[in-house]
């Protein structure tokens, strides 16, 4: 990941914990209280700080390729390429899943019988089917409101909980659900 302010690369997040930063705890309206030491960006939480942040050191190396890789998990991750692993790799970004692929090629295989409608994957296929048949098989069991699918229960859930997991790393406000 890059950091689009001070154009630093970062490879994993495991690495950003070794990390100096500063912590300046001051009113939010007068100045943001988690600064990086190196490109001065603010951080309204530590832990964003603190994923921003990476020594930028590659001590591990790949015995096959020679490849530098900033974190022992990565390294890994990277040997299961040349073990043929991840045979099926994107060719045009690289990712390795068959489904992301169609993407790309704009491929949907799957059908709704019933209006027609194209879709990429079975899953999304099985959810829109839902709206056909207006079943609804996830149940809240706080306020018993139902849902078409799971990843709807679970934003909704957020309501009850009031858990906020996504934070904007630019104004540090918080939200229950990642879209965009």
């Amino acid at each position: 990941m890059t950091n689009k302010l001070c154009e630093d690369t970062f490879k994993c997040k495991s690495d950003s914990k070794r990390s100096d930063f500063t912590e300046e705890i001051l009113p939010k309206i007068e100045k943001i209280p988690y600064q990086c030491n190196s490109c001065k960006k603010s951080f309204f939480k530590k832990g964003n700080l603190m994923t921003h942040k990476c020594t930028g050191k590659k001590p591990y190396h790949c015995d096959i390729c020679g490849k530098s890789i900033s974190c022992r998990g990565n390294l890994t991750k990277h040997k299961q390429i040349h073990a043929g692993k991840k045979p099926f790799r994107c060719n045009i970004c690289g990712k390795t899943l068959t489904i992301h692929k169609r993407i790309h090629t704009r491929e949907k295989p799957y059908d709704c019988d019933i209006c027609g409608k194209s879709f990429s994957d079975g899953r999304t296929l099985t959810i829109h089917k839902r709206i056909h048949t207006r079943e609804k098989p996830y149940d809240c069991d706080i306020c018993g409101k139902s849902f078409s699918d799971g990843r709807t229960l679970t934003i909704h859930k957020r309501i009850h909980t009031r858990e906020k997991p996504y934070d904007c790393d630019i104004c540090g406000k918080s939200f229950s659900d990642g879209r965009p």
